[in-house]
């Protein structure tokens, strides 16, 4: 009898093939772990651990300009603080939120030329060993490990530059917007290159690139194409010559891209956000013999517990048919959700997405 490991059991939903039940995880804001800590969740095991998730490791790389870190203001509400992207944000301490951008150190190309050069300095980008003292049990315990690549529209606009002036350098100054993707997607690969080749694999590539809103997308298929496009399909195919999966983390309403994403390749998406306009069964009947579907549960619906069962009882059974799927929110889990509550959604996951 196989040995269901998260690696083996998310795998399988890759190669669109059925396991004993389909895999559970997620992503949790801070303000949602400091509530469950309050709740009896112990500080010293991670949630993986005390709700039995399927378990995932990241590695990370720095591939930052390493611009001074400094903090601005501190009260009991928020910090205001600047980043080693050069972001100046505000973050609030007890709200699950993303920060509040207030400033941005690279504004132009000649910004971008001085960042640009900072990228490439230092030989400690890589924690080797963080990798050192992790690897190995992850294996032993059957982790499913992914590097998580940093690069695209989505961090570029936010960390780096600023949402309004990539959006209209997108129009103005392609070639800039173009630099920028494929420099951070070459440092990326140069530095998993290295960790590989040094005997630390990894079974698939994760990178966010949120290309969409509610109801629409920030550019136009073209622009896609001719400008991001490229750089997706740089790293998909990098991840196959390897012999690895590639996940796409893109919120929002991304509908008109997915036939692009079928075209270079790319072998999983996530997360499906239901409020945005994405239909998870929708998406499975037109594209689950192809795409690994992460998430697409309606986070707004997890408040009420009848509500989120009606729905898991609806969605599952259609998703997890023929393999190919990861439960999941259509986003991260708020602080709203009590640690009871949670555990209870766990484990109807796993009762529901048990196979036969």
């Amino acid at each position: 009898m196989t040995e269901w490991t998260s690696q083996k059991r998310i795998l399988a939903m890759y190669n669109h093939k059925v396991a004993d039940r389909i895999p559970v995880t997620d992503t949790y804001w801070d303000a949602t772990i400091k509530r469950w800590h309050s709740e009896g969740l112990p500080k010293n095991v991670s949630v993986q651990d005390y709700f039995d998730l399927d378990k995932i490791a990241g590695i990370g790389v720095d591939i930052s300009p390493r611009f001074p870190e400094t903090v601005l203001e501190e009260n009991d509400e928020f910090i205001v603080r600047t980043t080693r992207w050069g972001a100046t944000q505000k973050e609030w301490k007890n709200a699950a939120s993303t920060p509040a951008f207030l400033d941005f150190k690279v504004k132009s190309y000649d910004d971008w030329c001085i960042a640009k050069e900072l990228m490439n300095k230092g030989d400690d980008r890589i924690n080797w060993q963080y990798l050192k003292n992790n690897y190995g049990r992850w294996r032993n315990e059957g982790y499913w490990i992914q590097a998580s690549l940093w690069f695209g529209f989505d961090v570029t606009h936010s960390w780096f530059v600023g949402t309004e002036r990539l959006l209209i350098a997108l129009i103005e100054q392609p070639e800039w917007c173009m630099d920028m993707f494929n420099s951070f997607l070459d440092l990326n690969l140069k530095l998993f290159d290295r960790i590989w080749d040094a005997g630390y694999r990894f079974d698939g590539i994760r990178w966010p690139d949120d290309m969409g809103f509610k109801h629409s997308q920030f550019f136009s298929k073209d622009t896609y194409r001719e400008l991001i496009k490229p750089a997706h399909k740089k790293a998909v195919e990098w991840a196959h010559k390897k012999g690895i999966k590639s996940l796409l983390h893109s919120c929002g309403n991304i509908k008109p891209f997915i036939p692009e994403f079928l075209d270079i390749g790319l072998d999983g998406l996530n997360p499906m956000e239901v409020k945005a306009g994405m239909d998870p069964i929708w998406m499975k009947n037109t594209y689950g013999d192809k795409l690994l579907l992460h998430g697409g549960i309606d986070i707004l619906l997890w408040e009420d517990a009848e509500k989120v069962k009606a729905e898991m009882e609806r969605v599952l059974p259609v998703m997890m048919k023929n393999g190919g799927y990861i439960f999941s929110s259509d986003h991260s889990v708020p602080s709203t959700i009590s640690l009871e509550e949670y555990r209870d959604i766990v484990s109807l996951a796993k009762k529901i997405g048990r196979y036969k």
